[in-house]
């Protein structure tokens, strides 16, 4: 699987297409929701319950899946679950994996350029977002002390306080009520969505061209090999591995 070229710092925007070949995963499992379109064939996913075939798939937040998309170019777009697009585009699934048809897959192709912009990169994102919601209301309610914290995360620096006690002051809540009302929110508890945003400021470092040592330390990992170990988890490969096929940002 082929990751973005990112040039700013931080996180990942709240929707982000990249395209490129495709490639295979180790069955792994992140909390982005994700999109996946073959612009041509097919490509294939499994799943604990299942093998899918198909022109292209939708992925829910947290789900172990590994997917084979070697020999097709492909759309990639990851989508902060948390955000209004993202919430749009959960509200629309039915299942963890949702998939797409070739008749669908042309729809949703036909108004993105071959040789896109960011600009349109972007703009195509958020409207197959709102074509995949299937005109669904977001259903889920992000609690709004939860929502201030999320903010407040998105833009802290890596070295910032993300103690329990010092994240509960910053979303005005008890440290008990934020851990559970941040997992009802979000769906995965406080630490594993932290371990989520380290993983992408590393992405952001590494497609910045910053050696893997530098990555982890700038993203705030403890080194190079717990970093590599948080890469095969959320993304099926080792970050070195991921580095070797990532394009440079310019």
């Amino acid at each position: 699987m082929q990751l973005p070229v990112v040039t700013a710092a931080g996180v990942w925007p709240p929707v982000l297409v990249t395209t490129g070949p495709g490639a295979r995963s180790e069955a792994h499992a992140h909390h982005a929701m994700h999109l996946v379109l073959a612009r041509s064939g097919t490509l294939a996913v499994t799943t604990a319950a299942a093998l899918v075939r198909a022109a292209g798939i939708v992925t829910a937040p947290d789900v172990e899946h590994a997917l084979d998309a070697r020999g097709v170019d492909i759309v990639l777009v990851f989508f902060d679950p948390e955000s209004d697009a993202g919430e749009r585009l959960r509200a629309g699934l039915t299942a963890p994996i949702r998939a797409i048809d070739p008749g669908e897959r042309e729809a949703l192709l036909a108004d993105l350029p071959l040789r896109a912009t960011p600009e349109q990169l972007h703009a195509w994102g958020q409207a197959a977002a709102d074509r995949l919601s299937r005109g669904t209301d977001a259903a889920r309610v992000i609690h709004p002390r939860v929502r201030r914290l999320l903010r407040a995360l998105r833009s802290a620096p890596p070295e910032a306080d993300t103690s329990l006690p010092a994240l509960a002051q910053i979303a005005g809540l008890s440290e008990g009520r934020l851990v559970h009302a941040f997992r009802d929110s979000v769906g995965i508890p406080l630490r594993p969505y932290l371990l989520w945003q380290k993983l992408q400021r590393a992405v952001i470092a590494m497609a910045a061209g910053e050696p893997l040592a530098r990555a982890a330390q700038s993203a705030g990992f403890a080194d190079a090999a717990h970093m590599s170990r948080t890469f095969r988890r959320m993304f099926g490969m080792t970050a070195s591995e991921l580095q070797r096929s990532m394009p440079r940002a310019p």
